[in-house]
């Protein structure tokens, strides 16, 4: 292992008292729109046709002013351990929990939009300290993307996929994990696909749970629930449910002002997708917290990280290297509400090395906050396959 760097700085995570004040506020003087004209009563997904209706977006915004408290899931932060390094002029947050064990892999964790690393502090320290001694352990490094949370802004571009996934290298090594294994869904698991892909000198293997197959695969030979998959992504891809997409790839700044200035337009546009995306039969509440939610939400309103998020998009929408491929030993799970299911013969053409392959029974885009037992099993047994497919190194 290489040996930690001076570079990396501690860092504590301290809302003032006037921002958050000010956010309530801001939610007490929202200026609401009139209710939806698909109303239907609870419970039924259809009441969703149009967005978020008015009676949910109310409840959760009177529980954000009245309720939530924000100063919990910062304490959280500060307890796991939060630090900051530079990589290529911009600044990089980062949570970091060590592992007491000695076998210990060093794993790094990528979230993807509109998730953040509230996503992955209720699961470190199992990962890290396994209740369960013949579980895997992790030294466990959680960043937040470029332009999320408490990294820095891109002020130019150029911050894609592609950079992202060797600054990810860069980070491990100034952490002293030369070698290292790595988990990402969403935009997080096409970083990970790329550091598999581009890295594996110090990527031991990955699991993910966004498998992207490359372009221009026919479903010839495919059984009937892949057909069924492959349509379901094409049609979210090609349909109106990803017009959240194809305004953030092409006019992230347009919808920013709003993300940025409105607490209650951020809500609504993170809520829509926690509830399109979960495995639930009418609210995301029906399996993630409204405080888990919100955790994630006010990270993106305190940081004003609503613009500069979606530039992800901007920078890194197709531009996945549809030649790359995925030599080192990956672990794929594919969660039946998920909006990308790629079929495991079509995933076989870009990772040629899958170790595991599974079909979970439930769950969604969130898994970690939907069904975080299982997804915390899941990926203890993939990453445990990976290292057995490399001898155990790490």
């Amino acid at each position: 292992m290489n040996r930690p760097t001076s570079d990396v700085q501690a860092f504590e995570a301290h809302a003032t008292d006037t921002d958050l004040d000010d956010l309530r506020a801001r939610l007490a003087a929202a200026r609401l729109p009139e209710a939806e004209t698909v109303y239907r009563a609870a419970p039924d997904p259809r009441r969703w046709d149009q967005g978020v209706p008015l009676a949910d977006l109310v409840d959760v915004v009177n529980y954000w002013r009245t309720g939530y408290d924000w100063r919990s899931f910062e304490k959280r932060l500060n307890q796991i351990g939060q630090f900051r390094t530079t990589i290529d002029d911009l600044g990089i947050h980062f949570l970091h929990r060590r592992s007491t064990r000695a076998d210990a892999t060093p794993l790094i964790l990528t979230h993807g939009w509109p998730g953040s690393i509230a996503e992955f502090t209720h699961v470190m320290d199992e990962l890290a300290d396994p209740k369960d001694a013949d579980a895997p352990a992790f030294h466990v490094v959680a960043p937040s993307l470029p332009g999320f949370g408490y990294s820095d802004k891109p002020a130019t571009t150029g911050w894609g996929i592609e950079k992202i996934a060797a600054a990810w290298v860069e980070l491990m090594g100034r952490l002293g994990y030369s070698k290292f294994v790595a988990h990402g869904g969403d935009w997080g698991g096409v970083i990970t696909t790329v550091l598999g892909g581009r890295f594996p000198e110090h990527v031991l293997g990955i699991h993910t749970t966004t498998a992207q197959a490359p372009p221009g695969l026919t479903t010839d030979g495919l059984t009937a629930d892949e057909r069924e998959w492959a349509e379901e992504t094409r049609d979210f891809w090609g349909g109106p449910r990803a017009a959240y997409a194809k305004q953030q790839s092409t006019r992230p700044q347009t919808v920013g002002y709003s993300l940025v200035d409105s607490p209650v337009g951020l809500l609504a546009w993170i809520l829509d997708k926690f509830a399109e995306w979960t495995d639930t039969e009418d609210s995301p509440f029906e399996t993630i917290s409204i405080d888990k939610v919100l955790d994630d939400v006010t990270l993106y309103w305190l940081t004003r990280t609503g613009a500069s998020s979606a530039r992800i998009y901007y920078e890194s929408h197709n531009s996945l290297d549809p030649e790359l491929r995925v030599d080192v030993p990956s672990a794929i799970s594919v969660y039946p509400r998920d909006i990308e299911k790629c079929p495991r013969a079509w995933a076989q053409e870009r990772y040629r090395q899958i170790v595991r392959w599974r079909s979970p029974e439930t769950g969604g885009h969130f898994p970690s906050l939907e069904v975080p037992e299982y997804f915390v099993k899941d990926l203890q047994e993939g990453l445990a396959a990976v290292l057995a497919a490399r001898g155990g190194r790490s």
